[in-house]
């Protein structure tokens, strides 16, 4: 079975590096971009199965980026990511096709059973 893919987002070394290592025990096949043009481009070639997308980004927001994903691929899975208080954004990133968001800083633990959950779908018993 082929291994799922995972694009992770955001324009802070840390977390990138910190949700690398996490989705990699996962099993999970993982990518990383600092900002929306090289995220578009790893969504070309790549085609990940869910991206978790930082809706504060230089250049081009989250927003952006989100459309231009749903654009390339409409099944690909979107987490965003965001700072407190940017509510009126989350709630167009959703009716965007974004799955659901956590906010900074977040339970890593939570965000790898929520992405595990979209990847795998609900677990048998």
């Amino acid at each position: 079975m082929e291994r799922k893919k995972v694009l992770i987002v955001d324009d802070q070394n840390g977390i990138r590096i910190l949700l690398m290592e996490v989705f990699s025990s996962e099993g999970y096949q993982t990518f990383q971009a600092a900002n929306g043009k090289l995220a578009l481009e790893i969504v070309q070639k790549d085609n990940p199965d869910l991206v978790l997308l930082d809706m504060k980004i230089p250049g081009m927001d989250g927003l952006e980026i989100l459309k231009h994903i749903k654009k390339v691929n409409p099944e690909t899975k979107v987490i965003m990511m965001t700072a407190y208080g940017e509510l009126d954004m989350i709630k167009e990133a959703t009716e965007l096709g974004a799955l659901m968001h956590f906010t900074k800083p977040f339970d890593i633990d939570e965000m790898r059973l929520a992405v595990n959950h979209q990847l795998q779908g609900p677990s048998v018993l």
